[in-house]
């Protein structure tokens, strides 16, 4: 599979100036992370067998941690692909067996439902993390599995894709996008990662099937996708409204269910619309990110059709730079963003931005599930950058014809360089106090995370103001990706992708 490089780097997207508030720290390497990785995965272990343990008799899946035990919330089982993915990932890190039989054996368990689910906007949550990390490992020779065993997990992922496209409104210009559970007039900035199951599905040859046999390219709907959520949830400092800020994202875009005309703004979990909930920021950074590295290695006749390379590739580097820079601006000088940029109390900490974040604080909650979300996009679009320029670093991908490794030119700095560093600035201190879960009675290994504070279903510890001290199962599951991901630079070991799957051989 050849890796398809763009004429024009059009770095002249990004004109603006790094007004960095996070304080990167030069020398840091993924090497230099290793003993805190390693540290952060001796604790997985006894937290994974502990909750895979106390939830073998509750119901649902495990959301987030309530005085350190986890406990589930009705809504929609988001986060189970979480539990059983976080097995396969410590797995993977470690190669310590049982986290694969228990990822392996829940997978084929309960997963099932969530690959049919036609319901909700999260089969990339669900299904890559559990399906999609086993036919993973599996092609890259990491785990024995027989070719039935890779043609169920094959068969899981193309029937999710296609699902998940399913779920489909149009917009008033005949583009479309997959709609929220909230129905058919909601686009959230989240499902913007649930385009790799429709990433995947198609990379392993599959399409929708409409009425009277019509196929649907997945291709297409992950395109219009992308660009829709480009247009609607991402600002780029044009005047768009009266807070278009460069780099500010709208959580849900709200549109005219009779004739697909874009209504407005809105927020679930941010404080609110003209504000950007830092989650939905990371949800943009990362899965942007990624779509750009599955883009990459679409051949040219399949995307002539949809408007080009160049402009595919150019909508989508447009959206990782701007919201990689605000959130460069938006964090903590340690990385670690504070819930929503406009949360009401900000102005009572002061010069936050060039402080070390404080979970402790009276005022605002911290958010390191997002921090741990966004460090992996920083990290996937600095590599990118600095590949397509001539700076490879490690970087190999699974193509359709094995292995592609791209040769690294060393001695010069490469243009993605701040955005990784900046990534390894993040996990340096997720992987520390205060934020990694040292304690073993507590079952969560990313402390200070928050589900919905607007709906106050965080815990409030006596004595507190604010929600701290609680993790949550997407934030667990990120910082052992993100850990993952920096382990395999660091050992130059294969890119962790989840574009890594084939079906055969």
């Amino acid at each position: 599979m050849v890796i398809h490089r763009p004429k024009d780097l059009c770095f002249s997207l990004f004109p603006e100036t790094h007004n960095s508030m996070i304080q990167p720290d030069s020398t840091l390497t993924p090497g230099s992370l290793l003993t805190r990785i390693a540290r952060l995965f001796d604790l997985s272990a006894d937290k994974i067998r502990g909750i895979a343990a106390a939830f073998e008799s509750l119901p649902g899946s495990p959301v987030f941690t309530v005085q350190g035990s986890y406990v589930g919330r009705d809504w929609t089982e988001w986060t189970e692909g979480f539990h059983h993915g976080s097995a396969l990932l410590h797995y993977d890190a470690t190669g310590e067996a049982w986290f694969l039989d228990w990822g392996r054996s829940k997978t084929a368990k309960r997963m099932a439902a969530h690959v049919t689910h036609t319901g909700v906007h999260d089969h990339g949550f669900n299904n890559v993390s559990t399906y999609g990390n086993l036919l993973r490992l599996a092609t890259e020779g990491k785990i024995e599995a027989s070719e039935f065993e890779k043609h169920f997990y094959a068969l899981a992922l193309k029937a999710s894709g296609a699902v998940q496209a399913a779920r489909w409104s149009l917009t008033s210009d005949g583009r479309g996008y997959i709609y929220s559970f909230n129905g058919v007039h909601s686009l959230f900035a989240d499902t913007i990662r649930s385009l790799r199951s429709l990433a995947i599905a198609h990379r392993l040859g599959h399409a929708l099937r409409g009425e009277n046999d019509r196929r649907i390219s997945l291709l297409e709907r992950l395109v219009q996708h992308a660009a829709v959520t480009a247009d609607f949830n991402v600002y780029y400092g044009e005047g768009r409204d009266a807070y278009d800020v460069r780099g500010r994202v709208a959580h849900e875009s709200l549109f005219n269910p009779a004739d697909g005309a874009y209504r407005c703004p809105s927020t679930q979990q941010g404080y609110s619309p003209f504000t950007t909930w830092t989650r939905a920021l990371a949800w943009i950074m990362c899965g942007y990110a990624e779509q750009l590295e599955f883009i990459e290695t679409v051949p040219d006749p399949e995307l002539d059709p949809l408007g080009g390379r160049g402009k595919i590739e150019g909508m989508m580097r447009r959206v990782a730079g701007t919201t990689c820079d605000y959130y460069l601006e938006q964090a903590a000088a340690d990385g670690i963003p504070y819930w929503d940029t406009g949360a009401p109390n900000l102005a009572k900490l002061g010069d936050w931005r060039n402080q070390p974040s404080d979970p402790f604080n009276a005022f605002e909650p911290v958010d390191s599930s997002a921090a741990a979300i966004a460090g992996q996009g920083l990290w996937r679009f600095g590599t990118y950058l600095n590949r397509i320029s001539g700076h490879a670093g490690e970087y190999p991908i699974l193509g359709a014809q094995g292995h592609v490794p791209l040769q690294p030119v060393t001695g010069h700095a490469g243009p993605g360089d701040q955005y990784r560093q900046a990534a390894l600035t993040i996990a340096k201190t997720l992987f520390g106090p205060p934020y990694l879960s040292t304690d073993p009675h507590h079952q969560g290994l990313i402390l200070h995370s928050v589900y919905h504070r607007p709906r106050g279903w965080d815990y409030i510890p006596p004595g507190s103001h604010v929600p701290c001290g609680e993790s949550s199962m997407w934030g667990d599951y990120h910082a052992r990706e993100l850990a993952l991901l920096i382990q395999r630079a660091a050992n130059q070991e294969t890119y962790l992708t989840f574009l890594n799957v084939k079906e055969n051989g």
